[in-house]
């Protein structure tokens, strides 16, 4: 038999759709992705980018504090064992990625640890298959699959990731390590405009690099960074190496000119913020789903999570190219399984 709903993807808005899916006794079918190098080198890895996240500061109802017995009673000990042991300062990506997880087990919840690498939308019970060889029908799906930050891709930015490395200020901007020091944002659209301002609230001073003479960024942004008295853009400049140690993390950035003979310069930073945008995680839908110029799944109908296939969702920020936070992640995770179970209904499916 079909299942009721399956929902892909393992971040904030799957769980979170999980847990009001469980809890409306439709016994949802979560396939989180497999625990493969691929996934975790593409920034794609089971339990969404908080996987690949330390502190988090910012997610309603976890203050700083010493959350070590909570961890070890909600979670199961096999969950626990692989977990990097609690900084007890407040929750960290994984730790809060676990415990939404858990949740969503709790009320009844099934999982599957494969990808899932092709669906087929075009008729009702929906098709897919995964990694694992296995074909799945459902009456309805929910898409979670996320967004992936885009990179540089120097080894450098891999090595000190979470260690001074970030691709979201907002996430990660008022951190103790970036408090009054300085640092780098790469990229010349609206976004590092955005981060470059936000970071100057907190860092002693900000350099965007850029690799062109102007940005593409619309003017309103463009003029108010550079007006900002604490950020100093780097024109016609390319990052050739993220400077660091394992013990402090980022140090400094090394930045090569595009346009004088390739005369390099090292700038002293304490965090390095790549804003050059992200990649809805949206290939093995084959185009299969409406998108916008972005490649984000589109929602069709206003203040719903509706796709242009009826009785197919998304949630988080596979469709959402603003906001990208884990709690709006979460949120629309409530509201897509809440417009699935009503359309459910709707179909006589209980």
């Amino acid at each position: 038999m079909a299942e009721r709903v399956i929902i892909i993807g393992s971040g904030p808005a799957g769980w979170s759709a999980a847990i009001y899916a469980a809890r409306a006794s439709l016994e949802p079918l979560v396939i989180e992705g497999e625990m493969t190098q691929e996934n975790w080198d593409l920034g794609r890895p089971p339990l969404g980018q908080l996987a690949i996240t330390t502190e988090v500061e910012n997610y309603p109802g976890f203050p700083s504090g010493d959350l070590s017995a909570y961890l070890e009673n909600a979670l199961p000990a096999e969950r626990r064992q692989m977990m990097a042991p609690h900084q007890k300062h407040g929750v960290s990506g994984p730790e809060l990625m676990e415990l939404i997880r858990q949740q969503a087990v709790n009320f009844g919840t099934r999982t599957l640890m494969e990808d899932v690498t092709e669906v087929d939308f075009s008729k009702r019970p929906f098709k897919l298959k995964t990694s694992g060889g296995a074909t799945y029908e459902a009456e309805s799906i929910i898409i979670a699959t996320g967004a992936r930050a885009n990179y540089l891709g120097l080894e450098s930015e891999k090595r000190f990731k979470n260690m001074g490395v970030s691709a979201c200020a907002v996430c990660d901007g008022a951190l103790p390590r970036f408090r009054d020091r300085p640092l780098v944002v790469i990229g010349g659209g609206d976004t590092a405009m955005e981060e470059s301002d936000y970071l100057a609230k907190f860092g002693s001073k900000v350099y965007i690099v850029h690799r062109r003479d102007s940005f593409r960024a619309s003017k309103v942004m463009a003029e108010r960074a550079i007006n900002n008295p604490k950020i100093e853009v780097k024109w016609n400049s390319v990052v050739d190496e993220v400077l660091g140690t394992d013990a402090s993390g980022v140090t400094g950035v090394r930045i090569r000119g595009t346009d004088d003979a390739g005369k390099t310069e090292e700038l002293e930073v304490a965090g390095y913020f790549a804003a050059i945008g992200h990649t809805p995680n949206t290939e093995f839908l084959k185009g299969q789903l409406e998108m916008n110029s972005k490649g984000y799944l589109k929602w069709t109908v206003p203040f719903r999570t509706n796709t242009s296939v009826e009785g197919v969702f998304a949630a988080g920020d596979v469709a959402d190219d603003n906001y990208r936070q884990a709690i709006t992640a979460a949120g629309s995770g409530c509201m897509a399984a809440l417009d699935c179970e009503r359309w459910l209904s709707l179909q006589g499916v209980h």
